[in-house]
């Protein structure tokens, strides 16, 4: 018997710290103002404080996951780790053991098998895709899929090497810290998520490369904006078209369409070319930047949990997660908001 899967619960954890853009943008040196919240739309974002990483953010946000989930700790069968941020014990890069065996250490999830899934910020819709996949198998019942984003050593690092207004490290200053946790479980096949389509386009793999520092804390990240902006939204297309032919439905079926959180002109721009190119659009596009900025592989699950808290979503929506990440990689998954609607409201 094939089985569904479904988002049973949703969490977020966002650090207390605030970092607006005016005061990063301050300790720029260029010669004329960036106006980098009029371009992207992001007024702040949130930075790790003391005692915070990749680590406790994915286990704060698990617990939030968990704390509204029919499952107990013990329930969990599977562990995915799907953050790009690997830091423990401050900005000190983990490369053993995984991620997911601190997890399920620290969350107290003996029966789960775990493992980590890395895929830019693709990661984390891309952890829901392999988890989907195990589930509608009947390998197991559910999964528990966290993301620890601690990825604002970028914004910081990259003050030291903007000398330009066109510089690579441009984008590193919209990045924000989040973690968001997710528990996929199984249900009816027609009650469950309806498609999941990815891609990965490597020619365009050069376009946004970052890595760990050799001469500062943390990481680096160079990006072609213009360029992966250009390649993402005119191959996203095709993706969503399959996405959409495995679901029955049509652009303007979707209620919520949710992509990747880069900033508000892109999203805008994508907008544009998705309604020239399909001749209709979803009912809303959501924009979730102003105060949380780009959080990485953990952008669509904050934003879909503010569209929760707000009471904006109900019973029986379509959503969209449009996901865009370096590689090229460009995701697309559809499902229909079930009992999620009923657990939140009031958040934000």
């Amino acid at each position: 018997m094939k089985h569904g899967s479904s988002i049973e619960s949703l969490g977020v954890y966002i650090p207390n710290r605030v970092l607006s853009t005016e005061d990063l943008e301050g300790r720029l040196k260029l010669s004329r103002p960036l106006r980098l919240e009029l371009l992207t739309g992001i007024k702040e974002r949130r930075e790790c404080e003391s005692g915070e990483d990749s680590l406790t953010l994915g286990e704060a946000a698990a617990l939030d996951c968990l704390s509204s989930s029919k499952f107990d700790s013990n329930d969990i069968e599977m562990i995915i780790y799907s953050a790009i941020t690997r830091y423990v014990g401050g900005l000190k890069h983990l490369y053993e053991p995984a991620v997911s065996i601190l997890l399920k250490e620290r969350l107290g999830c003996e029966n789960a098998i775990c493992f980590d899934l890395t895929n830019a910020c693709a990661g984390m819709l891309s952890a829901f895709h392999v988890a989907s996949d195990f589930i509608e198998r009947g390998m197991v019942e559910n999964c528990l899929v966290v993301s620890g984003e601690y990825i604002t050593s970028l914004a910081h690092n990259a003050i030291e090497h903007i000398k330009t207004p066109d510089s690579p490290q441009i984008a590193s200053l919209t990045l924000g810290d989040a973690g968001g946790a997710a528990i996929l479980s199984r249900c009816m096949p027609e009650e469950g998520i309806a498609s999941s389509k990815f891609v990965t386009l490597a020619d365009y793999s050069e376009l946004c490369m970052a890595y760990l520092s050799p001469t500062q804390t943390g990481g680096i990240m160079e990006t072609r904006m213009k360029e992966i902006h250009e390649a993402s939204i005119i191959h996203a297309p095709e993706v969503m078209e399959e996405a959409l032919s495995e679901a029955g439905l049509s652009l303007d079926q979707i209620d919520f369409l949710i992509p990747h959180q880069t900033s508000k002109q892109a999203i805008r721009s994508g907008k544009k070319y998705f309604t020239k190119y399909f001749g209709k659009m979803a009912s809303n596009v959501v924009i979730n930047l102003s105060e949380f900025g780009n959080t990485a592989s953990t952008s669509h699950a904050l934003a879909l949990h503010k569209l929760l808290g707000e009471g904006r979503v109900k019973r029986g929506d379509r959503i969209m997660l449009l996901s865009f990440a370096s590689g090229l990689v460009i995701g697309a998954m559809i499902f229909v908001i079930n009992d999620l609607a009923d657990k939140y409201g009031s958040n934000y």
